[in-house]
């Protein structure tokens, strides 16, 4: 497999995000390559394509895998296990948005619900205990919004997406929050 420079520039910036993300730029990259690759890759060859080390290779393949954004396989006559990622992008955003739920968003959460505790029972004065509330209500309201969502059929969720703004139209009109 040759790399062409667009090729090249979508692993790079696919890196660089990856950091933004919380993983490291070479574990990123491997997933840009794999998700660009048209054919299962064996480390080997993701070594020589990316001149990233063996052992690099390996652990980010186990990070990789144990977020469960690349499967693995093996092809007859080759011992070697090759790597591919997962080609259904609905599938890829779902498994990248409930990780990062998983990993952010929901810790967020619980720790509001302690300090929410916290508050009522130490001398936070009110407005700051009223703050707190509204930071969890509000974040709480996402959160079961996202999983209200998630458990709709992809159909559905592709027709909301696809909707997008337009469901303003079906929605009564009335001040806008900045016309307040």
């Amino acid at each position: 497999m040759h790399l062409t420079p667009a090729m090249q520039n979508f692993i790079l910036h696919w890196g660089d995000m990856g950091q933004k993300w919380g993983t490291n730029r070479s574990v990123a990259q491997i997933h840009a390559l794999l998700h660009i690759s048209p054919d299962p890759l064996s480390a080997d060859q993701i070594c020589e394509l990316l001149n990233l080390a063996r052992s690099n290779v390996s652990n980010g393949l186990k990070e990789l895998q144990s977020l469960g954004l690349v499967k693995s396989q093996r092809k007859l006559g080759d011992r070697r296990d090759h790597f591919t990622s997962i080609r259904d992008m609905f599938d890829l955003v779902n498994i990248v948005i409930e990780s990062r739920r998983e990993r952010e968003y929901t810790p967020t959460l619980a720790a509001l619900h302690e300090v929410r505790k916290e508050a009522q029972n130490d001398a936070t004065p009110p407005a700051v205990q009223a703050r707190i509330n509204d930071t969890l209500n509000t974040m709480q309201m996402f959160d079961d919004w996202y999983a209200d969502v998630s458990r709709l059929p992809r159909s559905v969720q592709l027709a909301v997406i696809k909707l997008g703004g337009r469901i303003a139209r079906f929605l009564p009109k009335g001040k806008s929050r900045d016309d307040t």
